[in-house]
């Protein structure tokens, strides 16, 4: 039976699972991800997936690639997959794409966004989406302060021992603070993270427009290169992966 890569665009409510990736005994995105696309290709490969989201975190353009056989309809798909998936996940696009596509390594860049909720009373429709902090944050400073995170560091510090690959040098093309209302928004891209890279970021960004610490106080955090220094890690549930870009539109990776 001949069989074709197939890309799928993803978007998820991470709350009740722990992460993408599959783990035996617990609920996972790729678990259900999988059982569905088994009972609408009767048999498929592995899912793989641009970015292994954490526990808790979500997801509004996550890519998935597998191997099913050749020939099926990606409209068909898109509707049998989001009737056999629960209705915290849902597939928002399909497509077949060239053999050698890999939604990992082609990936040029990953974008994830923060949101926290800046208020003195929380807000029942943002709770699991945002993170309520209830004095007001500096967002002037904590712009200041992305200009540090911006381009090519070693961000050991902003890692954890577990897991963490040797090399912790990534690229940051972008990292800004944008306030809407009542929304404060931080968004980052880069070429990878490490684990818990951004939460750790965020952590820190939140102390600095609370004036618990100083510009100067990253600037050491980033240069001292130890694992875990960065923090208080922010909860998962406001942490998006919001898209990953590669050099051509998917379905046309050639």
């Amino acid at each position: 039976m001949a069989l074709t890569k197939y890309v799928l665009v993803v978007e998820y409510d991470g709350t009740k699972y722990y992460g993408f990736q599959w783990q035996l005994g617990l609920p996972t995105i790729q678990d259900e991800v999988e059982k569905a696309i088994n009972k609408f290709c009767g048999r498929s490969s592995r899912a793989m997936a641009a970015s292994r989201t954490d526990a808790g975190v979500h997801a509004k353009g996550q890519v998935v690639s597998f191997w099913a056989r050749e020939g099926l309809s990606t409209m068909a798909m898109i509707k049998a997959l989001n009737y056999y998936l629960p209705t915290n996940i849902v597939v928002k696009a399909a497509c077949r794409t060239s053999d050698d596509f890999n939604v990992r390594r082609d990936a040029l860049s990953r974008e994830y966004c923060y949101y926290i909720l800046n208020t003195e009373s929380r807000s029942p429709f943002s709770e699991g989406f945002a993170l309520h902090v209830s004095s007001t944050l500096d967002t002037n400073l904590m712009n200041q302060a992305c200009q540090l995170i911006v381009g090519s560091h070693d961000f050991t510090s902003f890692g954890t021992s577990l897991n963490s690959p040797k090399n912790a040098v990534r690229n940051v093309y972008k990292a800004e603070v944008d306030k809407k209302q009542r929304l404060i928004v931080f968004r980052i891209v880069a070429d990878s993270f490490l684990p818990h890279q951004v939460r750790n970021t965020i952590g820190l960004l939140i102390k600095l427009g609370l004036g618990k610490m100083r510009i100067e106080d990253l600037r050491n955090i980033m240069e001292a290169r130890i694992f875990g220094l960065a923090g208080p890690r922010a909860p998962a549930y406001g942490l998006f992966l919001n898209k990953v870009n590669y050099c051509k539109p998917l379905g046309v990776q050639q």
